[in-house]
């Protein structure tokens, strides 16, 4: 052990004439804004990732993480086919960075009851769909079955229209659309989802891609175009890129270019928002940190006036400024160690309330959520502790220096 750890362990654990630590006030208030700045910080990162999270995942599950369409659809519903074949979709599912490779096929309607009507989006799937998104969603009844040997007429139907339109489950209902003459087609409920997301769930209504052929009247390989998941959210920009490239050189037997996007191209008001959160928790973190740092600041400085006496006389007994201020800054690593214990107790506990009770509820109809979402991973945990204590140390590197101005022999005889 070094000498200045051994002073330090000796100032900052040792007992006073009555037997007990003594910490000063002061001390105390920077231990407190340590731990208050930290569990912010924790809570700040927590709740933007987790609300980035979950809104992106909203957005993805409506659609997918890629896109291909005709090169001639324009950005509305009513798109242009495209003819797809098997041996396409295998080359899909076997791009790098792709797991799943899914047909769609898109129609707008009118669903109209006895005493009122509503715009819909027909969202076709096929057999192979994968229901996690609305599954997770469901809050009636059951998920349309689509045997792969009849077409059906199963739906799910939002919340938002159910309550809207007065439709429940089993309830059948007509809709009506438009290719050459008005089509009419009449619909079973089999499930009711919620989403949270308004925007979407007024007007998406998934059903048997089989149906939507029927109505725009295309052949059996012929659909609005393929939804792609990829394996690894983060290589989301690289693989759309890739991709876009390898399907330029491509078409269909009609001649039809593909026309790829991903989720960010085809929502770029909703994740040009997200990103914008991102300053949000910037600036969150750098005014934690700023407040963390002063509060210790203004802890070492009262520290080292308590200590002038003994300062003065390490100094005559030959001990280097340098020395002297390693002593100072042991005890504030321990004191910024013991804040930042109470820190990550507070943040990590207040975090775990929210996710398992939802404490704190949110409207969904403005913030597309019904609570408080946390997402707090371990590596940003550790990359805030460790960031919280670099900055501290390295902020309390200037006000150390006030060691190097204090005479030995004035502070000797300083009361």
């Amino acid at each position: 052990m070094t000498p200045e750890l051994f002073i330090a362990k000796r100032i900052r654990f040792g007992k006073g004439e009555d037997g007990h630590r003594t910490i000063p006030p002061s001390v105390r208030i920077a231990m407190t804004g340590i731990a208050l700045g930290l569990a912010v910080m924790i809570l700040s990162v927590a709740i933007f990732t987790g609300f980035k999270k979950e809104v992106r995942n909203k957005v993805i599950g409506f659609g997918s993480h890629i896109q291909i369409t005709n090169f001639d659809s324009n950005s509305s519903y009513e798109s242009v086919p495209i003819a797809v074949s098997a041996a396409l979709l295998d080359s899909l599912r076997t791009f790098p960075g792709i797991c799943r490779a899914e047909t769609f096929a898109t129609k707008l309607g009118i669903l109209k009851t006895d005493t009122d009507f509503q715009g819909i989006l027909l969202k076709g799937v096929d057999t192979d769909y994968d229901w996690t998104f609305f599954r997770n969603n469901l809050k009636e009844g059951t998920l349309p079955a689509l045997d792969s040997g009849k077409t059906s007429t199963d739906v799910l139907l939002s919340k938002h229209l159910s309550d809207l339109l007065d439709l429940h489950t089993d309830d059948t209902f007509l809709a009506y659309f438009i290719q050459d003459d008005i089509r009419a087609r009449r619909f079973r409920i089999t499930g009711i989802y919620e989403t949270g997301f308004p925007d979407y769930d007024k007007l998406f209504v998934p059903a048997d891609i089989r149906q939507v052929r029927r109505l725009n009247g295309w052949d059996e390989d012929q659909v609005s175009g393929i939804e792609l998941t990829v394996d690894n959210y983060d290589t989301l920009d690289q693989t759309a890129e890739n991709l876009y490239f390898e399907m330029a050189e491509k078409h269909d037997r009609s001649g039809n270019a593909f026309y790829t996007r991903s989720v960010k191209e085809l929502n770029p008001a909703v994740f040009g928002w997200l990103d914008i959160l991102d300053i949000n928790v910037v600036v969150i973190l750098l005014l934690m940190t700023a407040v963390s740092g002063f509060a210790m600041i203004s802890g070492l400085l009262i520290l080292i006036l308590e200590r002038t006496n003994m300062i003065g006389i390490l100094k005559a007994l030959g001990q280097n400024n340098t020395s002297l201020r390693k002593v100072f800054l042991y005890i504030a690593f321990f004191l910024i160690g013991k804040g930042m214990f109470w820190g990550n107790i507070i943040g990590i506990t207040l975090c775990l309330l929210q996710s398992r009770l939802h404490v704190i509820p949110l409207d969904p109809a403005v913030y597309y959520l019904d609570a408080v979402p946390i997402d707090l991973t371990f590596p940003a945990l550790i990359l805030l502790n460790i960031g919280t204590l670099t900055a501290s140390m390295l902020m309390l590197l200037v006000p150390s220096c006030l060691i190097t101005r204090i005479d030995p022999a004035k502070a000797i005889r300083f009361e």
